[in-house]
């Protein structure tokens, strides 16, 4: 198996922010964040990353392919442009039907060389508390946890 990135394809950018948006907002308020608060900042993260419908220029948004073929994507740069070395994993997503297979592993070692390959000397993401396969994952790869949100219901 040979993972690679590519360009993400220009033509599926409108839909993909949409869909990357939604399932966003989804995530949000699945783990606990009021439906208007979630919209709002799953809305305003859109318009921030993705201005003009591209993403921002330090942003790399990259299909990842499996032996040529789509099965996922990767979306990386700065967290805040005032630290341009301090990169942030802002989403990875490997479809429905490849995960399991090592493929989000490849990737995300392919997000640190491109991340090192622009500067970086330092990466970060963040993943929701119900997502336990991500986590998982993310700790294997060396990843640690340096901040933790926690709430309750009342």
């Amino acid at each position: 198996m040979t993972v690679t990135v590519h360009p993400f394809p220009v033509d599926d950018l409108p839909s993909w922010i949409d869909e990357h948006t939604r399932a966003y907002q989804a995530e949000r308020q699945a783990n606990g964040e009021a439906p208007e608060v979630a919209e709002r900042r799953a809305r305003d993260s859109a318009a921030e990353n993705f201005p003009n419908g591209s993403p921002r220029e330090s942003h790399r948004l990259v299909q990842v392919r499996a032996d040529g073929v789509p099965v996922g994507t990767l979306w990386i740069g700065p967290l805040v442009d005032e630290r341009p070395h301090e990169w942030w994993v802002w989403s990875i997503d490997i479809d429905e039907a490849h995960r399991g297979q090592g493929y989000g592993r490849e990737a995300m070692a392919l997000a640190e060389v491109i991340a090192r390959e622009n500067g970086a000397t330092r990466i970060g993401l963040n993943v929701f508390g119900d997502n336990a396969r991500a986590q998982n994952l993310y700790r294997s790869l060396e990843y640690r946890v340096t901040s933790l949100q926690m709430s309750k219901e009342l």
